[in-house]
């Protein structure tokens, strides 16, 4: 990471949610998801990213909201870099929190988000007072009530959708490949065994994939690693074991792959999110 960026990242002893604010210059990380909805604004400059394939701009006060499993990459298009703060929300536990908002979730449905960008600057104030509380860890009933505030006003931002709801342009071949990494990803796959499970040459696949998700399959099972890894570091695990459970060569380079993605080491992030030493 460059001298000038800087993160500083915290985790809500109760609720597990974690708070983020960050200063990038130039590029800030690669393409990557999350398995947390992502809500936060940009506080200074021009915060650029990839997401649903398009490209935004993000200036100050404006509020970014992205599902869980949503592909997206960082950069700063001016000198000046980018300033911005972020929450990650459980999806268990926005689900549960959003049950009593709602009158009635409709069975087998998950909640979604309607813009990735928008103008909302009371949303944007209830992500600021929700920061504060859980960054500084305030007393318990101050931070529950900021976060009911920031409920209440994400209500108008998010609907229901069928869970896992296919789209019926997306190729079946890609449907197949993504459950099988999905259930194997701790194993050293070739395309090969790929695409044998799915029928089709490794050619034919690797395209299919990629317009479907964005990535090619060696790349989305580096990003199921990755979701999987920040799990495992925040309760504690020492990267050198995660590293090992999830099939990466060693913990170097599980570091790399963190680092690209996340713009901080496996050990800082755990340290950050347990307070335990390295």
């Amino acid at each position: 990471m460059s001298s000038s960026n800087w993160i500083d990242l915290a985790q809500d002893r109760d609720t597990g949610i974690e708070t983020l604010r960050a200063h990038f210059q130039g590029h800030a990380y690669d393409p990557h998801w999350h398995d947390s909805y992502l809500v936060g604004f940009t506080e200074q400059g021009v915060q650029q990213f990839n997401c649903r394939r398009a490209r935004h701009n993000s200036t100050p006060g404006q509020v970014f909201l992205l599902e869980p499993g949503e592909l997206h990459d960082g950069t700063a298009p001016d000198a000046d870099g980018f300033t911005y703060r972020m929450l990650y929300l459980d999806p268990q536990w926005i689900e549960r929190e959003m049950a009593g908002l709602f009158e009635q979730a409709p069975q087998g449905t998950q909640l979604s988000v309607s813009h990735n960008l928008f103008h909302d600057p009371r949303l944007a104030q209830a992500i600021s007072f929700a920061f504060a509380a859980l960054h500084g860890q305030d007393l318990r009933m101050v931070r529950q009530g900021a976060l009911d505030n920031l409920l209440e006003h994400l209500t108008g931002h998010l609907h229901w959708r069928t869970r896992h709801q296919a789209d019926p342009r997306m190729p079946l071949v890609a449907l197949r490949a993504r459950e099988y990494l999905h259930a194997h990803y701790q194993r050293d796959l070739g395309m090969d065994e790929l695409a044998q499970v799915c029928g089709v040459d490794r050619f034919r696949l690797n395209r299919a994939f990629k317009a479907a998700f964005g990535l090619p399959p060696h790349a989305y099972l580096v990003q199921l690693r990755l979701a999987r890894a920040r799990r495992l570091l925040a309760s504690g695990v020492q990267p050198v074991q995660v590293a090992a459970d999830l099939g990466f060569a060693d913990q170097s380079h599980l570091g790399r792959w963190f680092m690209r993605a996340y713009g901080m080491t496996p050990a800082a992030y755990r340290k950050r999110c347990t307070k335990l030493p390295d």
